[in-house]
């Protein structure tokens, strides 16, 4: 099979959305068929025309234009599959139908937690966003989700088409693999560590992190690997409770560097409540390392009882750190891993929904 994966990011951006792609072609490769990637990015496949926002970001502003090479090149895709419901969305439904071809759809993001980023009044921006995901999912022949909760939260916004549940997958063997550096922890002068994986936005409630941290011991450091447009307001946020000194600000951290980093924390804090699965909840499970979360459907799916589910509030997200930083490495964290989030497995059960599809239209 050749497969069309149509994104509005790609590389040099790095997101969980990029990370999912990456490792849905991996999968989809290894299994023998082909993976295209259509994006606004010179490393795709397909190169979708663009412009630059008039910002500081890798993210452009893209513009719905395939030449007719890029055109024939899309009308040989046995499936496509869109991992956005923006331009390049519409724009893989619209050869989808015009084709012909089956049309599957992850639901990466729920959009209206984005809606401080627009600068319209944020009820009808959220109900904008609502509209979209329903009207944009109902277009396509099946609806990929990571977990039962963003199932069941598609049908609660109207979304009548067929949903798979799939977890998106991780390299499991890297990340059992990591190797504790004890050199790194020397270096931030911490006897522990607290680890968050995450881009620094709004929408990540990092700032809980870091209030929680203001109430446990000066010997507890946290560590933030990642970057984003809120670094600047969350070195305010340490500064203002006081923990300036024990908040490591890493900036990006290539992929391959992080099982190491995982291996070297002794707990992993997730604030987020926006995710629809949380790539790093899986490899934090994969570490083996004690995990605080916020309690939300999508957090309890993924750890299916490991882990400490908190309330969103800095008293109780510290309780759990204090709780965390005394437990061990829990190993039948990684065996759960192991089994729900493999890329093989991804791939696998993708793979059969192409196959289903295709076999629909030829009996159709």
């Amino acid at each position: 099979m050749k497969i069309g994966i149509f994104s509005e990011c790609y590389h040099p951006i790095a997101n969980g959305v990029v990370a999912s792609i990456d490792a849905l072609c991996d999968g989809v490769r290894a299994a023998g068929h082909d993976a295209f990637v259509v994006a606004p990015s010179g490393s795709s496949a397909v190169c979708v025309p663009s412009l630059p926002l008039p910002t500081r970001t890798a993210y452009r502003l893209v513009l719905p234009l395939l030449d007719r090479r890029a055109r024939a090149h899309v009308r040989s895709y046995d499936v496509i599959h869109t991992h956005s419901p923006f331009v390049t969305g519409w724009m893989g439904a619209r050869l989808a139908r015009r084709f012909s071809i089956p049309l599957v759809f992850t639901y990466h993001t729920q959009l209206e937690e984005y809606a401080h980023y627009v600068p319209f009044e944020r009820k009808t921006t959220r109900r904008a966003a609502t509209t979209l995901t329903r009207t944009y999912a109902n277009l396509a022949d099946t609806v990929i989700v990571p977990t039962s909760a963003m199932e069941s939260r598609l049908r609660g916004l109207g979304v009548t088409a067929p949903i798979a549940v799939i977890p998106t997958g991780i390299d499991v063997e890297r990340f059992v693999a990591g190797r504790r550096n004890e050199t790194l922890r020397e270096r931030l002068g911490a006897t522990k560590l607290i680890l968050l994986v995450s881009r620094l936005a709004r929408e990540k409630n990092i700032e809980l992190a870091i209030q929680a941290l203001a109430g446990l011991e000066d010997c507890v450091h946290l560590v933030l690997a990642g970057d984003g447009p809120a670094r600047g307001a969350l070195e305010g946020a340490a500064q203002a409770a006081g923990v300036e000194r024990r908040v490591h600000f890493l900036g990006h951290v290539p992929r391959e560097e992080l099982p190491d980093l995982y291996a070297s924390s002794d707990a992993f804090v997730f604030p987020s409540f926006t995710e629809t699965q949380g790539l790093v909840l899986a490899e934090a499970l994969v570490a083996g390392l004690p995990i605080v979360a916020v309690d939300t459907p999508q957090s309890r799916d993924v750890l299916d009882g490991h882990g400490l589910l908190v309330s969103p509030r800095p008293d109780a997200v510290g309780f759990g750190l204090r709780e965390a930083l005394t437990m061990q490495r829990g190993q039948s964290a990684a065996h759960l891993a192991l089994k729900q989030f493999s890329l093989r497995l991804q791939a696998d059960r993708t793979i059969e929904i192409y196959q289903g599809l295709l076999a629909e239209r030829r009996t159709a």
